[in-house]
């Protein structure tokens, strides 16, 4: 495969993936905050997006099987089309229908769309071990600018459908992104170049399951890293911000919703601008595999320090006031931007512990334990912010960073890995 080639292929799988998470994250503010509006509690919010986790379990343990089967193309736009069908559908929510009704509803649909955000984000992640050039690093600043410019897109998407909630309403918003989809799937399909793998017959469902324990001890630290995001992320910052920001007027509840919105937005961009320059940051070009395994110890380390900072504040805080509400927001900032080294490290370490041959049963694998811990942390912020509050969501991030940090501590250099038997 020529270098030209490759890029092109790159630039187009890259393309396509931001269309999706623009989308990925602007329904999820706008279901979010929606339902929030009508009155459902932060568990029953919480509830909308479990099939979604869910979905994510079992669509990444078998989308890596399903790739090395039928081709990363396939799965890339079988994405992009289940993202299509489950925008249609969320416009078919009736307001009539009672909370039980439409929670179920929603959750099968944010199921769909699970399905759909893992087939593309595998699809996508994979395509870099096979793309990206092997000298110079050029492997983690290829997959750190696919995974920072990501999530720079989604925090767009965020701000995105808050405004669409505020000034178009709740349909109008999910058609138009839907069209918008459907062009850019017409485009990528039309456009794609060859390059990637087609497909081979003889992958077994069974190989999904990796015997590398540097794979599956890294899998395991990504569940309990993203747990801790999710956990304060989900649902206890927005209804928290929500309940200081919003006087209960629908000015201000369309303020509260463009606030909202900028944060999440903000926070997203910046994770993402800081996991691209993470390869600068960490002067990975230079380093070995064993110096990197070292500062995926240290930073883990330091990003258990934020939201214990957090709780603590928050907890002794006789109540809400600007200066909390604005140290909280500079503190999870900093949180998002040590999260965002921390998450490079990890997407770089997925694709080089890896052989090119296992690469998307590898990825899904990892990206499966990505998803539970998705999972773990959506149901956990619904529970946790009903329970205590945003100080016992930062404090049960806490305890998942810990972990989290264990499980970092087991990966060893590649030469060094053992197979397990």
């Amino acid at each position: 495969m020529t270098r030209p080639v490759g890029f092109a292929a790159y630039i187009t799988v890259t393309a396509a993936y931001w269309a999706f998470m623009l989308t990925d994250g602007a329904l999820r503010m706008l279901v979010l905050l929606h339902f929030h509006t009508l009155g459902f509690s932060p568990v029953q919010l919480a509830y909308l997006f479990v099939l979604y986790e869910i979905a994510g379990v079992v669509t990444n343990l078998s989308a890596g099987w399903i790739a090395a089967r039928f081709g990363l193309t396939s799965t890339l736009y079988a994405g992009l089309s289940l993202q299509i069908v489950a925008l249609l559908a969320l416009t078919q929510l009736e307001p009539a229908w009672s909370i039980t009704a439409s929670v179920v509803f929603v959750m099968l649909v944010q199921g769909l769309s699970g399905v759909a955000k893992d087939l593309a984000k595998m699809s996508s992640k994979s395509a870099v071990k096979i793309l990206a050039p092997t000298d110079g690093g050029g492997l983690f600043r290829w997959v750190a600018l696919l995974t920072g410019s990501k999530n720079a897109v989604k925090g767009s998407g965020f701000l995105l459908g808050a405004a669409l909630l505020a000034v178009f309403g709740f349909v109008p918003s999910v058609l138009t992104m839907a069209a918008i989809l459907f062009v850019i799937l017409t485009c990528v399909v039309i456009g794609m170049p060859s390059g990637l793998p087609v497909g081979r017959k003889d992958a077994k469902f069974s190989e999904v399951f990796s015997k590398n324990r540097n794979i599956n001890w890294l899998s395991v630290a990504r569940l309990f890293l993203f747990g801790a995001r999710d956990v304060w992320f989900v649902v206890g910052i927005p209804i928290y911000f929500y309940a200081v920001l919003s006087d209960g007027s629908n000015e201000g509840n369309r303020a509260a919703f463009f606030m909202i919105g900028t944060f999440m937005a903000v926070w997203t961009i910046l994770y993402g601008v800081v996991q691209s320059l993470a390869p600068r940051i960490l002067k990975a070009g230079s380093r070995t595999d064993a110096e990197i395994l070292r500062l995926a110890n240290r930073w883990v380390g330091l990003l258990i320090v934020v939201p214990a900072f957090l709780a603590g504040l928050v907890w002794l805080a006789p109540a809400p006031s600007n200066l909390l509400t604005s140290t909280i927001v500079l503190g999870l900032l900093v949180f998002g931007g040590i999260f965002a080294v921390n998450s490079a490290l990890h997407s770089f370490l997925i694709l080089s512990l890896t052989d090119a041959k296992r690469v998307t049963m590898d990825v899904g694998f990892y990206y499966m334990a990505n998803a539970a811990g998705r999972l773990i942390g959506t149901v956990l912020s619904g529970f946790t912010y009903q329970l205590g509050g945003l100080p016992f969501c930062l404090g049960t991030a806490v305890v998942m960073i810990g972990l989290s940090s264990l499980a970092t501590s087991q990966l060893r250099a590649r030469e060094a890995s053992d197979v397990m038997p």
